[in-house]
């Protein structure tokens, strides 16, 4: 797997309970900062094989980008069940509840 991918998988873990990140904010830390569609496609395909807390990512307006309806309320669904508010529109208030994580802790 490739630096960039690790440290994706990486960072998408270490997003906490109650909080979310954007996919261009995941993607700069990552270490490619315009890697946003490489992140959704990560997300896409990995969730599932290394248990990514999927539904704590959400688009730059921090709002919800599923278009279907289904992974729509699930997203939904799991961020009200950690606390976070998602309001009618699927979005996200990110000044509360964007997590910004340490550098330290991060992978180079």
């Amino acid at each position: 797997m490739k630096p960039f991918t690790l440290n994706v998988i990486a960072i998408i873990k270490s997003i906490p309970e109650g909080y979310v990140m954007t996919y261009g904010q995941i993607a700069e830390l990552a270490g490619s900062p315009r890697g946003a569609r490489q992140v959704v496609r990560i997300l896409h395909s990995q969730s599932r094989v290394h248990q990514l807390p999927w539904y704590r990512v959400v688009n730059a307006k921090g709002e919800i980008a599923f278009n279907n309806e289904e992974s729509r309320f699930m997203q939904t669904f799991h961020l009200n069940s950690e606390g976070v508010a998602v309001s009618d529109e699927g979005r996200i208030d990110l000044e509360q509840y964007r997590y910004m994580p340490d550098l330290e802790g991060l992978p180079e």
